[in-house]
């Protein structure tokens, strides 16, 4: 397919970024989608000597592109933003607050640093804070959400920002990526795809749960406290809503979810665990390669563009 300005700023094949999923998102998963022609993505979350090692390893498993997500409301957040330059990683995408105090040292480096927002408002500000391209994510992706959808909030942000759009949230097959360049948007972040790669190592249960979602298994969970969650329905997600719907208080509302995660990628609790998964979890039906993913996306893509230019 024809070059985009997300393929020429990242210098990568496919207008494709494989979102950063906290204790999802490792070296072994972003190496094999880089190898395949989109930017893999690992999660910063974590001690800064994992992140390190993760680094190292996907620099032993590939030689292009990748990238790191830093969440920047963790503790250690400028250790990991320190790093990301002493390893010299080509691309940061940023979640959970605004990376503007990082935004230049990574500059000077010469990392691409692009952001997670979800308004306009904040596309905006990125934008004067010098970021290479934002990632517009609607509100029908896996984990933290905002309040928009990426149907309505990908053109208003094409149409307020000069850099490069990326849209995320809801899309799951070459359709989706179509629609996303018909509403201005040049590149896509995926996650509940590639949760069910064979080099993604989240735990079977957790990918066989996917597998098995329907149009209208997933839940958000979190509202009253600000922080929403897009996870899959299960007992956690009973017992979550249960609470809110009690008035139950902030702090007894996000201690239900300390440890939810790590337990249904890592222990494949997919009852007591919070299995994130975006809405189009419906859309994924098998298990594949990283490489076989993005060449049926890409397939999808040229052939649904080359039929609806020629009709």
């Amino acid at each position: 397919m024809e070059s985009s300005r997300i393929t020429e700023l990242l210098n990568i094949e496919y207008p494709i970024i494989q979102g950063g999923m906290a204790w999802i998102s490792d070296a072994t998963l972003a190496a094999a989608v880089s190898e395949a022609g989109g930017l893999g993505i690992i999660s910063g979350v974590g001690n800064t000597e994992d992140v390190k090692a993760e680094i190292q390893k996907a620099k032993s498993l590939t030689n292009k592109p990748f990238g790191i997500n830093v969440m920047l409301m963790r503790d250690n957040v400028d250790e990991i933003a320190k790093l990301v330059c002493d390893e010299n990683v080509a691309v940061v995408t940023t979640g959970a607050g605004s990376p503007g105090k990082y935004i230049d040292n990574w500059k000077k480096n010469n990392i691409k640093v692009i952001p997670v927002v979800p308004s306009v408002a904040i596309a905006k500000r990125m934008e004067k804070f010098g970021a290479d391209a934002v990632i517009v994510e609607g509100m029908e992706a896996g984990g933290h959400i905002g309040q928009l959808t990426t149907m309505s909030l990908v053109p208003q942000v094409v149409d307020a920002v000069d850099i490069p759009v990326i849209a995320a949230g809801g899309i799951g097959d070459g359709r989706g990526i179509a629609a996303s360049f018909m509403l201005g948007a040049c590149g896509v972040q995926m996650g509940t795809r590639f949760l069910v790669s064979k080099e993604c190592k989240i735990h079977e249960n957790y990918k066989n749960r996917v597998l098995n979602a329907k149009d209208i298994d997933t839940e958000v969970t979190g509202t009253s406290t600000s922080h929403p969650v897009r996870v899959l329905r299960n007992k956690l997600t009973r017992e979550y809503i249960k609470l809110e719907k009690s008035n139950g208080s902030p702090e007894d509302i996000e201690a239900l979810g300390k440890g939810a995660l790590r337990r249904a990628v890592v222990d494949g609790d997919i009852n007591n665990g919070s299995v994130m998964a975006g809405q189009i979890a419906g859309l994924v039906s098998k298990k594949q390669s990283c490489k076989e993913i993005i060449d049926e996306l890409i397939g999808e893509l040229e052939e649904l563009l080359g039929r609806v230019f020629n009709e």
